[in-house]
């Protein structure tokens, strides 16, 4: 059984725990909220899985899509996967509120290996973000530039600083619980810092490099559209190049900012006080960010059509049937 934790009255208690003598503890008979609840997380960890085992395979299987840019979103669906696999399930067992109020051992370790693969996310998508600069404002020096060992470097520094800065926060949380009030300044500066350098600061380049592309590619349609000046095809076909490139940054940085920026915005201002935060506000902020796990096939796979060529393929089972490695996708 959990241990008794105290708990404040004045806040709205988790559906699947109770107060006994003001002490929060697990309920005994699951009431329907929870059970709902349990369902409806269940269901998003299981699409999460789904959906980037499906890029995971189409990845390795195919050898059109052994490319240095899908090798980047293979190993960003890799965390992602990992997320639907480790975190929800310890975050549906240890939810966050409780985890505040108890220092359990499970507690650290879903929080760490939260803390892993978010941030191994978060620096993948601006790994994929400087792929894609390269790609659009560089075109002739692209193929020089990114490598594949260029890639794979990328990947090895961003799962390497997500580990580190995991290992940090987990020592300084330790060290936090022996002085406790003596070095909460401490602890309080160095979670701060390292939030700003592991989401705020990404985010700044991610947008910086967004709106450069957004330019260059604004740019390079004008000229396109420039020399062929008496073709309506071509200038059609460059409005709608426009549309799709202005439609594609919104929903990718959109998104993210969506899932990611409450969630850091209140740990940065409540750091070391979440206890004083009602509940549904920690719960819904921290599923909002781990939601974006789920989004991300969609957002860099199934938006592109060989993608969802691959994913039809591995759905109907054809992949098992004969070797379709070769198969050019459309």
């Amino acid at each position: 059984m959990a241990p008794e934790v105290v708990v404040n009255q004045t806040h709205m208690i988790h559906p699947c725990y109770e107060l006994d003598h003001l002490y929060y503890v697990p309920s005994k008979t699951h009431s329907l909220q929870c059970v709902l609840l349990n369902i409806f997380l269940c269901l998003l960890s299981i699409i999460i899985i789904c959906g980037n085992l499906l890029i995971i395979i189409s990845v390795v299987y195919f050898k059109q899509l052994h490319t240095p840019t899908n090798y980047l979103i293979l190993s960003l669906a890799v965390a992602d996967l990992l997320v639907g696999v480790l975190v929800f399930p310890l975050t549906i067992e240890f939810t966050i509120p409780y985890c505040v109020y108890q220092e359990e051992l499970l507690c650290k370790v879903r929080s760490s290996v939260d803390i892993t693969l978010s941030f191994a996310s978060i620096l993948h998508l601006c790994c994929i973000s400087i792929d894609r600069y390269h790609a659009v404002c560089k075109p002739l020096t692209y193929r020089t530039t990114i490598t594949v060992h260029v890639v794979v470097l990328m990947i090895l520094v961003s799962w390497s600083l997500s580990v580190l800065f995991a290992i940090g926060f987990l020592v300084a949380e330790l060290n936090y619980a022996k002085c406790g009030e003596e070095c909460y300044m401490d602890v309080l500066i160095a979670t701060v810092l390292g939030f700003i350098c592991f989401f705020y600061l990404p985010v700044i380049i991610m947008i910086c490099i967004y709106v450069k592309i957004f330019l260059v590619a604004q740019k390079q349609a004008r000229s396109i559209q420039n020399t062929s000046y008496q073709s309506r095809t071509t200038g059609a076909a460059v409005s709608k190049m426009e549309r799709k490139a202005t439609k594609t940054l919104t929903i990718v940085m959109g998104v993210f900012l969506i899932c990611w920026s409450p969630y850091f915005l209140y740990t940065c201002i409540y750091v070391g006080n979440q206890a004083l935060t009602p509940i549904a506000v920690v719960e819904g902020l921290a599923w909002l960010a781990l939601s974006n796990s789920m989004l991300n096939p969609f957002i860099y796979a199934f938006f592109y059509s060989w993608f969802q060529s691959a994913f039809k393929i591995i759905i109907l089972g054809k992949v098992f049937q004969r070797n379709l490695s070769g198969t050019r996708l459309h």
